[in-house]
Formats: C-alpha cells, structure tokens, sequence
C-alpha cells in the first residue's frame, strides 16, 4: 500500500486536512528518495566528508548536509503548502510561501558525518500549522511540542524507511528502491512497554550529573545468576539509535554535561519530532525534569537534554534523576 492509498484509506488518522498531510509527505518522499540516492553513492561522487564551513552550531558541514538540506527546500517549495523552513543548515529560516499554511522544522542529514564510515544516517522533521498570514517571522516556530501537527524520521540504513505520526498512532513505510516510491509495512507501530537496551555515550560520563550516572549504573548491574541485565548500544545517529530501541524496547540518553549544560541535541527539529513519535508509541520522553513536548521554544537552534524510550525504562530513570 503506498502513501495516498493508506491516507486515503485512513484519514482519521491524518490531521485535519489528509489533503494537505499527503502533499507534504509525498515532498518528503521526494527528497528522501534523492538524498537515499545520493547516500548510495557518495563514494563514487567525491560528496563524502566536510565541505569546509561551520554551521550555526558551530559544526562542521558535510557536503552531504549541504545536499540533502537543498532537496528538502526544493521539494517543499514545489509542493506549496510550507509558508517558511527551519533547518539546522540555515541561520535563519527560508521562507517559500507566503500563503503556506504550514511551517516545516528539519534536521536534513542527521549523523552525517558517520556516512564516511558506511553507519546509518536519517532525516527528522516536524510540522506545525501556521496561526498568522502574510510573510513568516521566525517567532512563528516559537510553539510547543504538543503543537505540532506532524512529525517523522527517515532512516537511510540496510533499508530505508519513512515513519511518522500525525497523532493517532506511528506509521511505517519502507522504500523499493527499483520504483522509487515508499510502501507500508507496519500501519501501527507499538513500542515495547519495556526494555535491555540503554543507549548514552559514556564518554561522557565524568562530565555526567549524579542521577544519569546512578541509572547507568542500574542498566550495569547483574541478576542473581551473574548475567547483564541490559546491553549498551550507541551509534551517535539519533535516528538510528532511536529506531532500534523503539522497536526493540530502550532508552535513548543526552543528557546535559558538563560542557554543554543546556545539552546538545536542538529542541525544535531534532527532540520535539522524536519525543512526539515515541509518545504516540507508547513511549516517554523529557527533558530529564520534565516532558520535553511542554517545553516551549525560544530560538530556532535552541539546545535541550533529552531522554526518551520504553515507558517502565524511563520511569526508573526519572526516579533515579
């Protein structure tokens, strides 16, 4: 079943408007499918590896950023209904159309620097709809999480697969290649109530605070039979690790450091999408105080701690933060 077939079949579960939920997705199909192509290929077309600026985060670009970001503005302006874009490849937002009715949020190419290294990588978006007319003003994506009408991921790994929420329920499709277009292969993903996958970068840890360091030590502790109780696993690909633990059972941790005190990950494109797909899969996420969707944002690049996973597995960690 492919994308307008499912939303013409599902509408309920579409938005207000399933009209408008397929013309976005069917760009973001779109510029998947190029950035996928671009992927497969980057060893052969000299796109691997920095292109020699920093972004706004102070990060060095990767060419492939720079590829992926151009698909997405391109795709969305054609589809007319995104008004402006947030992307973390840009300073300030793109403005596409200013009778749009929707704003687009996007981390283009997540964890593209481990494409050199053959890792998997992925796209992270999240929609809102617009409460003004006329020219966007960044201010417009000053909302909370529960706001947003949309949200997804695309993961370019062994498979390449598109899922989103519209919020009633999270929705996978997975692409053939051969035809180039996405077909539905899990129409309600359910994350297991549970868990043994804990996934942190413990390189970390001497910068840690005292609470994220008490539950790394619970995830190490042995039953009475002197067996692990849960494994590790991290890849430093958000899209990546997350995918695994919400279909596996886990939890997924950055927290605040002491270098980056506000945290790492950005709230408005990176968290904010994550948080509201794993909720409506049975999952938790926050900020380590409190639930990340409550947080309103206050800069498009904004920085926030983020834990987010199996609901029992995020219930103890709270308890131990």
């Amino acid at each position: 079943m492919l994308l307008n077939e499912f939303i013409n079949e599902k509408p309920e579960v579409h938005g207000e408007d399933p009209q408008a939920t397929l013309n976005i997705l069917k760009a973001v199909e779109k510029a998947s499918i190029g950035i996928y192509q671009k992927i497969n290929m980057a060893g052969l077309l000299d796109i691997l590896g920095a292109e020699g600026s920093e972004n706004i985060q102070g990060e060095k670009v990767q060419k492939l950023d720079l590829i992926a970001n151009q698909h997405f503005i391109e795709e969305l302006e054609s589809c007319g209904y995104i008004a402006a874009i947030a992307s973390e490849e840009n300073e300030e937002i793109i403005s596409l159309n200013d009778k749009g009715e929707y704003l687009f949020a996007t981390d283009p190419l997540d964890g593209s620097s481990n494409i050199d290294v053959n890792i998997s990588v992925g796209t992270i978006f999240s929609i809102f709809k617009r409460t003004k007319k006329g020219a966007v003003k960044k201010e417009e994506f000053y909302r909370f999480g529960h706001e947003q009408i949309m949200a997804g991921y695309v993961l370019y790994g062994s498979s390449s697969v598109l899922v989103y929420t519209c919020g009633n329920g999270v929705h996978s499709f997975t692409l053939d290649p051969v035809p180039g277009i996405f077909k539905l292969t899990n129409p309600s993903i359910i994350s297991p109530e549970n868990g043994t996958i804990f996934s942190i970068n413990e390189g970390n840890y001497h910068t840690l605070e005292k609470g994220v360091k008490n539950y790394i030590a619970f995830c190490k502790e042995l039953n009475s039979d002197g067996k692990r109780t849960h494994t590790a696993r991290f890849m430093g690909s958000l899209v990546a690790d997350f995918h695994r633990n919400m279909l596996k059972g886990g939890i997924f941790i950055y927290p605040a450091t002491a270098d980056a005190p506000e945290g790492r990950l950005r709230l408005l494109y990176e968290c904010n999408p994550i948080a509201m797909i794993c909720e409506q899969a049975g999952g938790i996420a926050t900020n380590g105080k409190t639930r990340l969707l409550n947080t309103k944002i206050s800069s498009i690049h904004q920085r926030t701690a983020f834990f987010t996973g199996s609901k029992k597995m995020m219930n103890k960690a709270i308890e131990l933060l």
